[in-house]
């Protein structure tokens, strides 16, 4: 095979799948660096993936929006005939995805056995439902002989604005926005797509409370759909030490203000994988779904925190609006002392680190 000068990485699936893809992008770059990496995602995470070092442009295929329908998918193949490129590897596992890179022309088209055009693929690799979602991303790779490290995760890259802009949220703000031993910050992400794998809100008011009576700070991120839940768990906790960053930041300064925390306590959505690009600690907690699924926190010192030996568990591969039996018991088990201690435990063994000098990422 010929080298590559232009490579599609096809993953219009949700923000944290795009997270999840990073590696792979990042290992295509090191084994082809004069190749065009250009991934094909959905706009909410195409601001996301600018200025990384292993990105050349994004393709934003926004399929529930100005591009969503039959006439839309038009419009991509043909953006997509237009770049000319030579290999398209595909993590996402729907048809239409199959279809569009099948009809732009791609020769190369690496995707996964199980997936749902897999007929439309030059080469499919096997679907380890035992594995990370990392790992399984990673061995769309192997046709293309890529190599990677023993614990391969992705990297975001805030820029000197997102930086700035952290700076003026955090500005006049308790704690100070310099390192996380002094900060004694952590960031608190309460929201989700789907309503069961949301902790309880009085979950989340009880933690603020426990962590206020440690002395740490908490920041409250997540989009603009988080806003309102996000005052209203400020609201009831009462405390001070608050940060309320919830729809006021882009994905990329979120990312930036998450880089600055000593931990980050969220459910199974995406912050969580926004967290380990940062390498900062995650505490995830699961309810309806397990991370054997393949997408928990990577990090070496992430920590989940779900409810075993429950037969209902798991429901859902991704979740849902309500709970089947309608309890939650599997969130509602789960105390905020428990998570409390969690947090804890990584916060003191960042500061310990720091201490003795050493890098806590």
């Amino acid at each position: 095979m010929n080298e590559p000068k232009k490579i599609a990485v096809f993953q219009t699936a949700f923000l944290g799948d795009v997270v999840l893809t990073l590696p792979l992008i990042q290992a295509l770059h090191e084994k082809f660096p004069a190749a065009a990496i250009i991934p094909v995602t959905i706009p909410a995470a195409a601001s996301m993936l600018r200025g990384h070092p292993a990105v050349s442009k994004v393709l934003e295929y926004d399929k529930r929006g100005s591009l969503r329908g039959f006439g839309g998918m038009v419009t991509m193949i043909g953006l997509m005939r237009a770049e000319k490129f030579d290999i398209a590897l595909i993590p996402h596992r729907s048809f239409r995805s199959a279809f569009v890179c099948r009809a732009a022309g791609i020769p190369i088209r690496i995707g996964f056995r199980r997936g749902m055009g897999r007929h439309l693929m030059t080469t499919t690799v096997p679907y380890d439902r035992d594995r990370h979602e990392i790992m399984r991303n990673l061995s769309l790779g192997k046709p293309l002989e890529l190599k990677w490290g023993k614990r391969p995760l992705p990297l975001l890259y805030p820029s000197a604005e997102d930086r700035i802009a952290v700076d003026e949220l955090l500005k006049g703000r308790t704690p100070p926005s310099s390192a996380k031993e002094e900060m004694k910050m952590v960031a608190i992400a309460p929201g989700s797509v789907w309503a069961t794998k949301r902790w309880p809100k009085e979950r989340y008011v009880e933690l603020l409370r426990l962590l206020s009576g440690e002395g740490i700070a908490v920041a409250l991120v997540g989009g603009e759909g988080d806003r309102e839940l996000c005052a209203s768990i400020a609201k009831e906790a009462g405390t001070t030490r608050i940060v309320h960053a919830a729809g006021a930041l882009t994905i990329l300064q979120s990312a930036e203000l998450l880089g600055r925390c000593a931990a980050l306590i969220t459910n199974d959505s995406a912050p969580a994988h926004l967290g380990v690009a940062m390498r900062t600690p995650v505490v995830a907690i699961f309810g309806p779904t397990v991370p054997g699924f393949g997408f928990a926190p990577a990090g070496p010192r992430d920590r989940v925190v779900e409810t075993s030996g429950l037969l209902c568990r798991p429901c859902a591969i991704h979740g849902g609006k309500k709970c089947p039996i309608g309890t939650l018991e599997c969130m509602r088990a789960i105390s905020a002392v428990r998570v409390r201690n969690e947090v804890m435990a990584i916060v003191g063994k960042t500061r310990d680190a720091r201490k003795a000098g050493v890098r806590s990422h």
